[in-house]
């Protein structure tokens, strides 16, 4: 009998933005039209359709307002020619496909792993600006279960959910204090996350960026597969400049 993780489409993969907003992050969406945005305390990612027309872009423009970042994610969609290019960055998204078992190496082992909530968003904020695992805001941590580790009370390592399409979640903010690395944190953090997410019967997936080949590495040593290559992309909407967050 085939397990039921196995029958769940990659299609919403192709538009992981939208499709969490769609569906289980519709309460953090702001809408406009066709498009949808994060509440940008939680998040500054930005869905459109496939092939979107003058009118989404002017949608998506209002709704962010004039100067405002529009993070495109991995949608493959060119905006107009007035607004402003911010960032390209080369990637990949990675997938756990169903039944895979991780290094033994990384099996999580110990009791010091802890769900992280409201009250430590200041010391992940933190972490997160020592590290600049990518994007993560005040709220960001709403988006799913966070988990970290702490060594003598401060917080060193965590990982969390993010992107939630139908059948899927996103593990991200990855990321172990500089002083910390070499104690396998990381792999103990992303693999009790996959615990969580396969016994509620969804996959795991990931985005990684192409340069960031040691991490690549372990989330290969964990399970994960690339599925494809993806490009972020980030632009300004037309209008005065505000600085880039």
């Amino acid at each position: 009998m085939r397990s039921r993780l196995m029958m769940y489409s990659t299609a919403p993969l192709d538009d992981p933005v939208g499709q969490s907003l769609g569906h289980h992050h519709a309460h953090f969406a702001r809408r406009r039209g066709q498009v949808a945005v994060y509440l940008p305390e939680v998040a500054t990612f930005c869905a459109v359709s496939a092939d979107p027309t003058g009118a989404e872009w002017a949608d998506l423009a209002r709704l962010l307002g004039p100067g405002e970042l529009a993070d495109m994610f991995s949608c493959p969609a060119t905006p107009p020619a007035d607004w402003e290019p911010v960032f390209v960055l080369e990637g990949r998204q990675m997938i756990r496909p169903a039944g895979n078992r991780p290094d033994r190496r990384h099996v999580e082992t110990g009791t010091d792993v802890v769900e992280l909530g409201a009250d430590s968003v200041p010391e992940m904020l933190d972490l997160v600006a020592r590290t600049r695992p990518g994007p993560f805001w005040p709220r960001t941590h709403e988006l799913g279960t966070y988990l970290g580790i702490r060594d003598n009370g401060t917080l060193v390592a965590m990982a969390g959910e993010r992107l939630r399409p139908p059948g899927w979640s996103e593990i991200s903010a990855v990321c172990t204090a500089p002083e910390a690395r070499g104690r396998g944190y990381a792999a103990r953090l992303v693999n009790a996350l996959v615990a969580r997410i396969e016994a509620r019967h969804e996959r795991c997936f990931l985005h990684v960026a192409e340069a960031n080949a040691g991490a690549i590495a372990l989330y290969e040593g964990l399970g994960f597969q690339t599925r494809k290559p993806v490009t972020f992309r980030g632009f300004r909407t037309p209008g005065q400049s505000q600085p880039y967050r």
